[in-house]
């Protein structure tokens, strides 16, 4: 016979993906600065703004 357990509920973990992200991208932008300079890190942090400014307001 097959025993009934009762789950609980599952851990949020949303903390942790964040922080991880956010590590993450440090990681990326010291290497594009070390690669190709400080410039190009403006570039693709302005360019990721407008990439997510745009996702959200799609999203409304």
């Amino acid at each position: 016979m097959m025993k009934r357990h009762s789950l609980g509920s599952a851990p949020d973990y949303t903390t942790a993906a964040l922080v991880t992200l956010g590590i993450n991208l440090f990681c990326l932008l010291c290497a594009i600065w070390a690669l190709f300079g400080f410039a190009a890190v403006l570039l693709f942090g302005f360019a990721a703004d407008r990439a997510l400014n745009f996702l959200q307001r799609r999203r409304r």
